[in-house]
C-alpha cells in the first residue's frame, strides 16, 4: 500500500483521487465542534439552524470539512513529509450538511529542490472537496516538504521505525 511519496515521485499535473470517501454523521460535526470548543448554534442547535438561517438546518463546521480532507490526501500525498510547510489558502466554496458524503482529490502544481537541504524537496498541491453530487465545498492550497529517495534510504527504507517481529520460544 503506498503511503505518501517522495520528492520523485511526483509530477508537476497529476492528480490524484482521494478514496473512500466520507459520509459526514451529526455525531461527526458535534463531536469535532465539542472538540474544538466551537459551539455556534448553526453546528449545534437544530432549532436554531431550521428557524434562522438560510440553510433550514445545521451546516457541517467548514474545519472539519478542511481537516477530513487534509487526512484523506495523507496516502497520497503527505505520508512521507517532513512537515506541511503552509497552508496558503482555504476556501469554503459551498455547505457542507449532515449526510453528505465528502470525496477529495489533489493536484500537484508545482515542486522544487529545498534551497538549503539537498535530500528533500518541497511539493505545492491544490485539493478539493466535493460532496456525492459534485457540489465543489472546499478548496485550499498547500505547500508540504517531502523526502528525496536519497532521503529515505539513508534513514532505513521505507519504514524505519517499524519494529520486526521476534520468534518467540515455545
Amino acid at each position: 500500500m503506498q503511503f505518501g511519496r517522495t520528492y520523485e515521485e511526483f509530477e508537476v499535473g497529476a492528480t490524484y483521487k482521494h478514496w473512500p470517501g466520507k459520509t459526514v454523521t451529526e455525531y461527526d460535526d458535534h463531536l469535532f465542534c465539542l472538540l474544538t470548543m466551537n459551539h455556534h448554534p448553526l453546528h449545534m442547535d437544530t432549532n436554531y439552524a431550521e428557524k434562522t438561517t438560510d440553510f433550514g438546518k445545521n451546516v457541517v463546521v467548514g474545519n472539519y470539512i478542511y481537516s477530513l480532507l487534509l487526512g484523506m490526501s495523507v496516502p497520497d500525498v503527505s505520508g512521507k513529509a517532513i512537515a506541511n510547510l503552509e497552508i496558503e489558502s482555504l476556501r469554503h466554496v459551498a455547505p457542507t450538511f449532515h449526510g453528505d458524503t465528502v470525496y477529495g482529490e489533489t493536484t500537484v502544481l508545482d515542486k522544487w529542490p529545498s534551497k538549503s537541504k539537498g535530500d528533500r524537496g518541497i511539493v505545492y498541491v491544490e485539493t478539493k472537496g466535493y460532496k456525492q453530487d459534485g457540489t465543489l465545498v472546499c478548496v485550499f492550497r498547500r505547500k508540504v516538504m517531502v523526502p528525496t529517495e536519497t532521503y529515505i534510504k539513508e534513514r532505513g527504507g521505507e519504514q524505519p521505525g517499524r519494529p520486526e517481529l521476534e520468534e518467540q520460544e515455545k
